[in-house]
C-alpha cells in the first residue's frame, strides 16, 4: 500500500514542526535579517504553532475527540488555530501554507492523503501564501514554498506516494534555500540565508520525518543548506548524546572582511509592527482596509475570512494603521512592536548557567549544554559555599541556578544571595530532578539576557513531569503503604506513587501515569546501577503502548536512581 497521511501522522506532523522550530529557535533567530534584523523570525515561528498545537488541544479535549479527531477535524482547527495565533511576518506566512493544505483536506474531504493529494495541497499551500503578501519578494519563505510545490508535483506526476512526494518536497526546499542570498541582496550582504524560507525547510523536513519516522539524513537538511551560510547552530535537543561530539558548526567566513560588520546598525523603513485580529467586517471593508495599510507602509499582510482575518504592517503612525482597523471592523489582540528597542535587546549579554549534576554522564551533557556544573548527589549534596563559588567562576555579570534536586534548593537561595550582595544578578530556576534541569537548559540561549533566559527556563522545567524507580534500603512507611528494604519504588513528581517487585515494570507504570496527561518526549535517564536490558525493556513498552512519543537516552551514572524519567 503506498504512504498516506492520515490523522495520526497529522497531530505527529504538527507535534514534529513545534519540536523542530523549538530546538533550531535561536539558530533562526540569528538568520533574520529582511525584512527586518529583529532576529525574532525562530521565536515567532516557534510561538505561533505552539499556541495553535496548544489551542488545538484545548478545543478537541472540550469536544472529547483528542487524539482520535478525523483528519478533516484536525486540519479545519489546525487552520483556525494559526491563523489566531500568528505573530510576525513568519507567522502569518506559515499560517496561509497549512491553511493552503488544510484546505485541500476540508474541501476533499479526505480521511488519507496519499502523493497526488499531497501535491495539490502543498502547491494550494503556497499560492496561498503568496497571494496573502502585497508586494511578494523573491528570496523569501514564498520562494522556497513555490520550489518544494513544484517539485512535489512532479513526483506526484511521476506515480510517486506521500513519502516520496514529502521527499522531493525536502531536496527541493533545500535547494531554493540555498539559492536565496543570490536573490536578495541583503541576505547575501550579511552572509545567510533567508530565515522564514528555513522555517519551510524545517516543516516539510517534519512532515517527511511523521511519514517515515526518520530524519533524510543525518544532521537535518537544513544544516546541509546552509552550512557555508550558517551562524552557530544550537544543539538539537533530541540528540545529547554522552560523549559524542557537539554537532555545532562554525560559520564560514568569504574572503576578505566579515560580511556580519557591515550588517545596518540601524532600522531602514516603518520603525513600528503593528498586528491585530479583524473581525465584525466583509470582504469589501478588509479590501478598502488593505488599501489603507499599504498607502501607510509595507511587509503588509491581511489573511483569513470570511469571519475572522489577521492584519500585520510594518508603519510609522501606528494610530495610523489601527485607526484604519477600527473603520474596517472591530480589531483586538492589538500588538505594536518598536523595532529599534527590539534589535537593542539582542545585544550581547554576559550570562552563565551553573547547574547540579548527580553522576559523572550528566554532568557531560551538562557541560557540552554550556553549563558550569556543580557535582550533587544524594549523601554529598552541593553546599551554599560551593554554588557561590561556581557562580563566581563563570565570571558572568548574571547566572542561573539550576539545582535540579529539590534538597539543593535551599542552598543555592543561600548562594544567590551571597552572590546578589556582590553586585553578580541571579535566578534561581526550580528544577527539581535532572530531566527538568534538562528541559530548562534545552530553551537558553546565551546570547539573551537573564530575565528572558530565566522566564524560558522555567516554563520548561516545570512543564516536564517527571517520575523515578528507585530500590528501597530502608523499611518506611508511604503514600502508597508500608514499604520493605529490596522493594521497588515508583515515584511519581518527587512522592511515592507504587511499590512493585520488578524495576523495568514499575518504571513502565510510572511511565503510563506520566503520559496519562499526554506528552511528546520521553526522557530515559540510566543511572550507575542499570543495565542495558532496563533501558531496552521501557523504551520497547513506550514503542509498543505510547508509539506517539519521541525517545531520548541518556547514560546520567546517577547513584539511588537506576532511571529517571522525564515527559514533556
Amino acid at each position: 500500500m503506498p504512504a498516506v497521511l492520515d490523522a495520526d501522522a497529522a497531530r505527529l506532523w504538527g507535534a514534529l514542526t513545534r519540536a523542530a522550530f523549538a530546538a533550531r529557535r535561536t539558530e533562526i533567530d540569528d538568520l533574520n535579517v529582511f525584512p527586518v534584523p529583529d532576529g525574532d523570525t525562530g521565536t515567532n515561528l516557534y510561538l505561533t504553532m505552539d499556541a495553535a498545537m496548544g489551542e488545538v488541544r484545548r478545543e478537541h479535549a472540550n469536544r472529547g475527540i483528542l487524539g482520535s479527531a478525523s483528519l478533516v477535524d484536525e486540519a479545519r482547527t489546525l487552520s483556525r488555530a494559526l491563523l489566531m495565533s500568528a505573530r510576525g511576518n513568519s507567522g502569518v506566512i506559515v499560517s496561509q501554507v497549512v491553511a493552503g493544505i488544510s484546505a485541500v483536506i476540508v474541501e476533499e474531504e479526505l480521511d488519507e492523503v496519499d502523493g497526488p493529494a499531497l501535491a495539490r495541497a502543498v502547491t494550494r499551500g503556497a499560492e496561498l501564501a503568496r497571494a496573502s503578501v502585497a508586494h511578494p519578494q523573491e528570496g523569501t519563505i514564498l520562494s522556497v514554498a513555490d520550489a518544494l510545490a513544484a517539485a512535489a508535483r512532479e513526483a506526484a506526476d511521476g506515480g510517486g506516494d506521500a513519502v516520496e512526494v514529502a521527499a522531493a518536497g525536502v531536496a527541493a526546499a533545500e535547494e531554493a534555500l540555498a539559492r536565496t542570498p543570490e536573490q536578495l541582496p541583503t541576505l547575501a550582504q550579511a552572509g545567510v540565508v533567508d530565515a522564514g524560507g528555513a522555517g519551510c525547510l524545517l516543516m516539510v523536513e517534519a512532515l517527511h520525518r511523521a511519514l517515515t519516522g526518520s530524519w533524510t539524513d543525518e544532521s537535518g537538511s537544513l544544516q546541509q543548506a546552509t552550512e557555508d551560510l550558517l551562524l552557530p547552530r544550537s544543539s538539537w535537543h533530541s540528540d545529547p548524546t554522552p560523549g559524542s561530539e557537539s554537532s555545532t558548526t562554525t560559520r564560514q567566513r568569504p574572503e576578505g572582511d566579515d560580511p556580519m560588520d557591515t550588517l545596518p546598525v540601524g532600522i531602514d523603513g516603518p520603525a513600528f509592527e503593528v498586528m491585530y485580529l479583524l473581525e465584525d467586517s466583509d470582504a469589501e471593508r478588509v479590501g478598502q482596509l488593505t488599501t489603507a495599510l499599504d498607502g501607510l507602509g509595507d511587509s503588509l499582510l491581511v489573511v483569513g475570512g470570511p469571519e475572522l482575518w489577521n492584519v500585520h504592517v510594518h508603519v510609522d503612525d501606528v494610530g495610523a494603521a489601527i485607526e484604519a482597523g477600527l473603520a474596517a471592523g472591530r480589531p483586538h489582540r492589538i500588538k505594536v512592536t518598536h523595532f529599534a528597542t527590539q534589535v537593542a535587546a539582542r545585544e550581547p549579554q554576559r550570562f552563565a548557567v551553573v547547574a547540579c549534576a548527580a553522576g559523572p554522564g550528566m554532568a557531560a551533557i551538562l557541560e557540552d549544554a554550556g553549563a558550569f556544573v556543580v557535582t550533587s548527589a544524594p549523601g554529598a549534596r552541593a553546599s551554599a559555599g560551593q554554588l557561590l563559588e561556581a557562580i563566581r567562576a563563570t565570571g558572568a555579570a548574571s547566572v542561573v541556578v539550576l539545582p535540579n534536586d529539590k534538597d539543593t534548593l535551599m542552598a543555592a537561595e543561600v548562594a544567590c544571595r551571597a552572590a546578589d550582595e556582590d553586585g553578580l544578578v541571579t535566578a534561581i530556576v526550580p528544577a527539581r530532578t535532572a530531566v527538568q534541569g534538562l528541559a530548562a537548559l534545552a530553551v537558553v540561549d546565551f546570547d539573551r539576557g537573564l530575565r528572558e533566559n530565566a522566564i524560558a527556563m522555567t516554563g520548561a522545567a516545570v512543564s516536564t513531569r517527571h517520575g523515578a524507580v528507585s530500590i528501597a534500603s530502608r523499611e518506611v512507611l508511604t503514600w502508597a503503604g508500608p514499604v520493605s528494604v529490596g522493594d521497588v519504588l515508583g515515584i511519581v513528581s518527587g512522592d511515592v506513587a507504587l511499590i512493585g517487585d520488578d524495576l523495568a515494570a514499575t518504571a513502565n507504570e510510572v511511565l503510563d501515569r506520566l503520559l496519562s496527561g499526554g506528552g511528546e518526549l520521553v526522557t530515559l535517564v540510566s543511572g550507575v546501577d542499570a543495565d542495558e536490558a532496563l533501558v531496552d525493556a521501557v523504551a520497547d513498552h513506550l514503542a509498543k503502548d505510547h508509539a506517539e512519543v519521541e525517545v531520548v537516552r541518556l547514560d546520567g551514572g546517577q547513584q539511588v536512581y537506576p532511571l529517571l524519567l522525564g515527559v514533556e
